[in-house]
């Protein structure tokens, strides 16, 4: 009597088995987030999550993580991040932050849980007999929010030197659950602060003619530095520089003799980030020069725009296709926020991808805000996506 074939589990059946589990831990690191290059408690749960499930994990220097799963020469890496934000929760939730003031506001908690998933669920696949050759590198990477971002740190510290290729996801809370988006090329900003600090010789405001006028000043700097960027740099890159503070001084008779503006600089363009910000000291101290206030800019170079690569993104839509169906795919709006994964698809060829997390009828949130509340089956969704892209990576299939 001949046995039955044995028939491998799939991989939405494995990820089905870790749900959860997956959720509990979600849960557990919302509860307790921790900001960028604090996360301690979060690094000890993840290193402790995966060796309780048989995986070695190797801690970074100060927090974050990275664990190799499979044998063999690593053929791919998975990036997930790690910190929360500065934010106070307003969500009401049983497992709300308790930690006043700090929330997982960006979708971190949920990223961080989906690269759990996909290390567990490729270390069930690829302990069997018949299991494809080759290894991944799941990396839980800190400070994401902290310009110019945990990622330099950890390409610092050689973790990507064995990575040919590497993906990642974003929460995406204007998409449902269910749902991914890609976009071949940038998919997010670079991202710039700028700061500008005017001195001149105030006085009486019934003889601005006798002062240095650094109102009048920053003024002109508010409204003409966007509009000379935007003719001096290609528009279809899109540079975008928005201020968000101003403050000079406190009477309404008096011109002040210090003033201060302060915003970001924003481009879609890797080589134009690098033009605009050659020219935007040059073009400040023009706008201002008639005046005759002492300017002084400080640049702080943020991050450069996630440019994904047509490779990757064909296979985590490929991935897609296969655990959602084509409809499931839709097209990634281009985002004005920055994002460090830049730093590492600088390096290596990689994409990011956003995962819809949106509860199919129900509100509408923004990131960065204390009311986010993710659907948690976007969890399953990402693992799902991931771990197939993986091992297609691994089979040689994209």
């Amino acid at each position: 009597m001949s046995s039955s074939p044995v028939v491998a589990p799939s991989v939405a059946e494995i990820v089905r088995g870790h749900e959860d589990l997956l959720i509990d831990f979600r849960r557990d690191v919302h509860a307790h987030p921790e900001l960028s290059y604090e996360e301690y408690r979060t690094t000890d749960q993840i290193v402790a999550i995966l060796e309780e499930h048989g995986l070695k994990p190797v801690r970074l220097e100060g927090t974050g993580a990275y664990v190799d799963v499979g044998s063999g020469p690593i053929m791919m890496g998975f990036r997930g991040d790690i910190d929360a934000l500065p934010v106070m929760e307003e969500t009401g939730l049983e497992y709300a932050s308790t930690n006043p003031g700090v929330m997982h506001a960006c979708g971190h908690d949920i990223h961080t849980t989906v690269m759990i998933g996909v290390a567990l669920t490729l270390h069930e696949i690829l302990s069997a007999p018949d299991a494809p050759h080759g290894s991944v590198r799941v990396i839980f990477q800190p400070a994401e929010e902290k310009i110019p971002g945990g990622a330099k740190r950890v390409i610092a510290q050689g973790v990507l030197e064995p990575v040919p290729r590497i993906v990642a996801l974003h929460c995406e809370p204007r998409f449902d659950v269910g749902t991914i988006a890609t976009r071949i090329g940038p998919i997010t900003s670079a991202t710039d602060t700028i700061r500008v600090h005017l001195t001149g010789r105030g006085g009486h405001s019934s003889r601005p003619h006798l002062t240095e006028d650094v109102v009048f000043a920053l003024s002109q700097i508010a409204v003409n530095v966007p509009a000379v960027l935007n003719r001096r740099i290609d528009a279809r890159s899109v540079v975008s520089v928005v201020w968000g503070h101003v403050h000079a001084g406190h009477a309404p008779n008096a011109i002040p003799a210090h003033g201060t503006l302060a915003g970001t600089m924003r481009c879609l363009d890797a080589e134009a980030w690098d033009d605009a910000g050659a020219l935007l000291d040059e073009v400040i101290q023009q706008v201002a020069a008639p005046y005759r206030v002492q300017v002084e800019v400080e640049h702080i170079r943020g991050v450069p725009p996630v440019v994904n690569a047509e490779p990757e993104t064909a296979l985590l839509e490929d991935a897609a296709r296969i655990e959602l169906g084509a409809k499931a795919i839709q097209l990634a709006p281009q985002s004005m926020g920055g994002e460090d994964f830049a730093w590492m698809t600088q390096v290596v060829p990689g994409s990011m991808f956003r995962l819809g997390t949106r509860k199919v009828g129900g509100p509408d949130y923004d990131l960065h805000m204390g009311n986010y509340d993710p659907d948690e089956r976007a969890i399953g969704i990402g693992v799902r996506v991931m771990a197939t892209a993986g091992l297609r990576a691994l089979q040689g299939l994209g």
